[in-house]
């Protein structure tokens, strides 16, 4: 019972690094299938958004221009800001 104690909470206590360890998209560059699986809420519609405003528009220059993409809000942006990028 102990060893899987030991187990358990060595695990637990890993997890915060490995969810913070993956690192950031460019939302210039991000295709549609990884803007959907990093961004959680987005789905095709969204992700097509996204890419038809970059190509428009040029790339974004900030996280936060993201709120000018149509179904796209602040809290989106501020709950995956640390997964998201705007360069390599």
């Amino acid at each position: 019972m102990k060893l899987i104690n030991t187990i358990v909470l060595t695990l637990l206590l890993a997890l915060p690094i490995i969810g913070f360890s993956a690192e950031a998209i460019n939302i210039n560059t991000a295709d549609k299938e990884t803007l959907m699986s990093v961004i959680k809420g987005v789905g095709e519609k969204k992700a097509d958004a996204i890419i038809a405003y970059r190509t428009e528009n040029g790339n974004f220059k900030s996280i936060d221009e993201l709120t000018n993409v149509k179904g796209i809000g602040q809290g989106t942006i501020d709950k995956h800001r640390e997964q998201l990028s705007t360069s390599e």
